[in-house]
């Protein structure tokens, strides 16, 4: 029996929304968070870094908002129509499978470590083993948007980022 060769045009989604992808925001967002603050995020903030970032409308807020204005000014400008502020939970929901095979990704490329134990996820530093990834341009947005991000969320504790974002946790 002859092996079937099966062929897929690529989409948008499955080129947008991968686990290596996600392994670079969330690796990027902890280098923020970590600048910030020297201790690693909590895990359940990860669990919003992709749907913030994977949603077009919202990563243009993200980048236009500058970095020392702080998640309560991003969040007003997400705020301005209602339902994109209340769209970050149900995003949330959506991807966290996404968000799951992305931190799995994350750990076994070295990126992240996660600590069971305290629930966090620390990004590791790569400049002993090689330089920083050499990344496409058309992603080079989420960099900056996911390390604004960390560092917003790094001044807030879960709870305000929570309460802030209207996500449950």
């Amino acid at each position: 029996m002859a092996a079937r060769e099966f062929r897929r045009t690529p989409n948008e989604f499955g080129i947008i929304q991968n686990p290596a992808l996600g392994a670079y925001a969330l690796w990027q967002f902890g280098l923020g968070f970590q600048a910030a603050e020297s201790r690693a995020p909590v895990l359940p903030l990860s669990f919003l870094v992709l749907p913030l970032l994977l949603h077009r409308p919202t990563l243009d807020k993200i980048s236009s908002t500058r970095k020392r204005s702080g998640l309560s000014v991003f969040a007003a400008k997400l705020g301005e129509e209602r339902e994109n502020l209340i769209a970050v939970h149900d995003r949330a929901l959506m991807l966290r499978g996404l968000t799951l095979q992305s931190l799995a990704f994350a750990v076994n490329a070295g990126l992240i470590t996660v600590k069971y134990d305290e629930a966090t996820a620390r990004s590791n530093s790569l400049h002993a083993r090689l330089k920083s990834p050499l990344v496409p341009e058309r992603i080079r947005g989420f960099s900056g948007a996911a390390d604004k991000l960390g560092a917003w969320f790094s001044r807030a504790g879960l709870s305000q980022v929570a309460s802030t974002l209207r996500v449950a946790y």
